[in-house]
């Protein structure tokens, strides 16, 4: 009988595969696309839709729920925000599943999985803020350290170079070590 064969099995426990399709589903709504296999991408529609859906109900349970599965704060805040208004007006159908050839090592079957009417600018906006941020602020270091290093610079030469001390252990250690002589076990 065919009892319970609705969904892949993924060869991986349910607990393994909740957390997979948990961190998929954050991806995707983060992102609003990702590149998964084709039976990853086929199985996450269903997922994501569901959030979505959740969405829009919009109620403090429909929150909740999205919440205990998804467990990211700024994912479940963008998913009742923006992306519920972006589909009030769709009835299903939020994603599109996209083949994109074959994974080079495996030959394992490639999809791009995308929200429908996707934002753009979405895709890596994280990375291009930090970014921006992390080059700001290398470059307000630079202007901070280049007028100090030049009232520093006499101070450097007050300094006079500390000598090396040398001892008794370093000057063992430069001589070459030598092998005593194997004794000739007798038999």
């Amino acid at each position: 009988m065919r009892h319970g064969d609705k969904q892949r099995k993924f060869n991986m426990p349910k607990s393994q595969r909740r957390a997979l399709f948990a961190n998929l589903t954050n991806a995707l709504l983060t992102h609003e696309q990702i590149s998964t296999t084709l039976p990853r991408a086929k199985e996450l529609r269903s997922f994501a839709e569901g959030m979505i859906t959740f969405a829009k109900k919009g109620d403090l349970n429909s929150r909740r729920l999205a919440m205990a599965f998804l467990r990211n704060e700024e994912v479940v805040a963008k998913l009742f925000s923006s992306l519920a208004e972006r589909y009030k007006d769709r009835k299903g159908g939020y994603t599109r599943v996209l083949k994109s050839g074959f994974r080079y090592g495996d030959c394992a079957p490639m999809a791009i999985i995308e929200l429908v009417d996707r934002d753009l600018n979405a895709k890596g906006s994280k990375d291009l803020a930090r970014v921006a941020a992390e080059k700001a602020a290398l470059a307000e270091m630079e202007a901070q350290n280049s007028a100090p290093v030049e009232a520093e610079a006499p101070k450097a030469e007050k300094k006079a170079p500390k000598a090396k001390k040398t001892t008794k252990s370093t000057e063992e250690k430069a001589e070459p070590k030598t092998r005593k002589p194997r004794k000739k076990v007798e038999e």
